[in-house]
């Protein structure tokens, strides 16, 4: 899923925003090192934060049904997770490297929602759309200054760039087969051979008395004689 997201990315840049210019695109870390060895402008997305979306977790099975409405699968639905990048021009002069993080907000801004049939790869496979948010406020456990003094780097321009993206998790469970005749609810006197059912609930049975069998019937709910329906059986005994 983030090579899918990567590859996204690169599309989007390459197309909307460096239009066919000499700039390298990458995906290091900018470290000193990084900087040290460059030659040439570049632009660089580094990936920095893993996060799952919690709020757009589903914590139920789903049934995947087919064009005619029976069920053919049970399996998880797919987790979103937030996939944040740090989003960098460099160039040999600051007015260039402005004109590159203007072109890359405007390509990220215009791509804020993009449709599963524009996707490729795993996140196709869900079937959900893919969120870009660019230059939101930061979160409060998590600060652009804090990345670059772990990357050793000085503080410079930048986007952060966060995508939420879906992953297929896999995970399949059994079911039944459909249920195609409605239900059948049965009623029968138990208990106490001593006691009789009655409408006003149980009593006693009166001393000698003969009990005989209740002729059972059969009463449709809802439901026509071509067409399953509930039906009410009704067996007891009649005290004589």
């Amino acid at each position: 899923m983030i090579h899918d997201v990567d590859q996204l990315l690169e599309r989007l840049v390459k197309k909307e925003a460096l239009n066919g210019s000499s700039v390298e695109l990458v995906f290091e870390a900018p470290t000193k090192d990084w900087v040290a060895r460059r030659s040439g402008p570049a632009v660089d997305l580094y990936l920095y934060d893993i996060r799952e979306d919690l709020e757009r977790r589903v914590p139920a099975w789903e049934d995947v049904k087919d064009k005619s409405g029976e069920t053919k699968d049970r399996r998880l639905p797919p987790r979103r997770y937030r996939l944040a990048y740090l989003v960098t021009a460099w160039t040999q002069r600051p007015e260039d490297e402005h004109r590159l993080l203007s072109a890359l907000l405007g390509c990220f801004i215009r791509n804020a929602m993009l449709k599963p049939e524009e996707l490729e790869g795993e996140i196709a496979e869900a079937s959900l759309p893919v969120y870009i948010d660019v230059a939101q406020p930061p979160s409060q456990d998590r600060s652009l200054a804090d990345v670059w003094s772990a990357l050793g780097g000085e503080l410079k321009p930048s986007l952060d760039v966060v995508v939420t993206a879906p992953m297929v998790v896999g995970r399949t469970a059994p079911f039944g087969p459909p249920v195609l005749i409605g239900p059948t609810i049965g009623l029968a006197a138990m208990g106490d051979p001593e006691e009789v059912v009655s409408g006003r609930g149980r009593r006693p049975r009166r001393k000698n008395a003969e009990l005989e069998p209740v002729p059972e019937e059969t009463v449709p709910k809802v439901a026509k004689e071509d067409q399953p329906g509930m039906r009410l059986r009704v067996r007891g005994l009649r005290a004589g």
